[in-house]
């Protein structure tokens, strides 16, 4: 078990010098956080943990130390090391150059300058022992920062390496080129990198922790947004109870002992009034229904109270025409009643008769309107295997003149709905079953509006188009 172990891991040597020498230089080790706009970004005018390198010390810097080590490299090849001025000029360059890079190409920049300041100490001689060797000093001016540099863009594996890419081949120089110098003048370059490794790697621990501490302060922001969003709901719900199911309250008290409290009221009156009262006790009922959606974080309860379907259409429409809408129903024979249709549907299918004819009401008074509920069959919902649609039309005749509208519509008379959410709360409700909605101005006035929502997973109960039955009436 020991030798495989062993075996293994020797096996794996090859590539972990490959990744520790090669790959690990040319990928990043400190990444943003997720969600932001660029590296270390903490959202606009924070500083995040990006800002280590290039907002600090990184391209102005570099760059000046390269003009630097251009200039006085040369000087010092040329006083120190006894050196023609061309070549001097041009091993100054090359180990100038890597500064440039190293942020942006920090592979390219190591080895470029390893192999720099490895062919300065290859090609010169120091004229006295008192000058360094094999590292000038114009060679640590430019080694050092391009190795902190490069340590701090990757990992602790990869600034190892590097030291120990330094180290020996300073000791093969010692080993192959006789110059009278010491093993010691491995010292100050070995020290020297020792400490910058060690710069570099607290410097990168302390940008991967700003990283961290961005993304977490970003989902506590989230969190935070999530919480007020709840504590919104419920103060919405709080003034919703205090003030509209105040007055609905009182609107049904008063409905209700009308005919009590005013003598000898007319028999159509009273009436009016009991539909006054059922309709407020209603809209109680469903605006109770929607403050516990406003109360609860996912209101999963909300809809266990029995929902309007087909069923209650009629009713509704009897409600209209109290309005002042002349309005019909047309449903077809053989629909399915609400305990066969999805109750997605049949809450939908009656949400959107609900608001086209409030729209009616309060954007046609007078007007004619007919709502047609049939079940179509058509192409796209056959070939996904559905079982046909419930298609809803909503057509009125415009307003009469009679009495002027509560809201004129957009664009004028022919205009769509006005500037409320009720059409585009029916076209997400729509959406969201995968059907289709229209609604557009006739030409000789009046409004048309029409849904096609699919049926899946419905029995078939031989249902047929056509043969529709009329109701609606008062």
């Amino acid at each position: 078990m020991m030798i495989d172990t062993v075996r293994g891991r020797l096996g794996d040597l090859p590539g972990l010098v490959r990744r520790a020498v090669w790959d690990d230089l040319g990928r990043p080790a400190v990444a943003a956080p997720s969600g932001g706009p660029g590296p270390g970004s903490l959202g606009p005018g924070r500083r995040g943990p990006g800002r280590w390198g290039p907002g600090r010390w990184g391209p102005r810097t570099l760059w000046a130390l390269a003009v630097l080590v251009l200039f006085s490299g040369t000087l010092d090849l040329v006083q120190h090391y006894d050196f023609k001025y061309a070549p001097s000029l041009a091993l100054s360059l090359a180990r100038a150059a890597p500064l440039a890079v190293a942020l942006g190409r920090p592979r390219t920049a190591w080895w470029t300058e390893l192999a720099a300041v490895t062919a300065t100490a290859a090609l010169t001689r120091p004229h006295s022992a008192a000058e360094p060797w094999p590292w000038a000093v114009t060679s640590l001016l430019s080694l050092a920062p391009v190795f902190i540099a490069v340590g701090l863009r990757t990992s602790r594996r990869a600034t190892v390496a590097m030291w120990l890419e330094v180290t020996a081949v300073g000791a093969v120089l010692f080993a192959l080129v006789p110059t009278g110098h010491g093993w010691l003048g491995l010292l100050p370059m070995g020290v020297l990198l020792a400490v910058g490794a060690l710069t570099a790697d607290a410097l990168r621990g302390r940008s991967e922790a700003r990283t961290r501490l961005a993304a977490a302060e970003q989902l506590g922001e989230a969190e935070q947004a999530r919480a007020t969003l709840l504590a919104e709901r419920a103060r919405i719900a709080r003034e919703l109870h205090d003030v509209v199911a105040h007055h609905m309250s009182l609107i049904t008290v008063q409905a209700d002992s009308a005919p009590y409290r005013i003598p000898d009221v007319p028999a159509a009156a009273a009436e009016e009034f009991a539909s006054i009262a059922a309709e407020a006790r209603r809209s109680l009922t469903e605006m109770r229904r929607l403050l516990h959606v406003l109360r609860s974080e996912d209101a999963p309860d909300g809809e266990n109270a029995p929902q309007p379907g087909l069923s209650d259409l009629p009713a509704l429409v009897r409600a209209t025409r109290q309005a002042g809408v002349d309005a019909r129903l047309v449903l077809a024979e053989g629909l399915p009643d609400d305990a066969e249709l999805p109750a997605l549907v049949r809450l939908s299918v009656y949400r959107i008769v609900q608001e086209a004819l409030s729209n009616v009401v309060r954007h046609a008074p007078g007007a004619d309107a007919r709502v047609t509920v049939d079940r179509v069959t058509t192409d796209r919902v056959t070939m996904d295997g559905g079982d046909g649609a419930v298609r809803i039309e909503v057509v009125d005749s415009g307003a009469t003149g009679a009495a002027p509208p509560l809201e004129p519509r957009a664009g004028g008379q022919g205009g769509g709905y006005g500037g409320g959410h009720g059409l585009v709360g029916m076209r997400e409700r729509v959406a969201m079953l995968d059907g289709e909605l229209d609604a557009r101005p006739l030409p000789g006035g009046g409004f048309r509006l029409s849904a096609v929502l699919p049926l899946r997973g419905l029995r078939q109960n031989g249902l047929q188009e056509g043969g529709l039955r009329e109701s609606g009436a008062p």
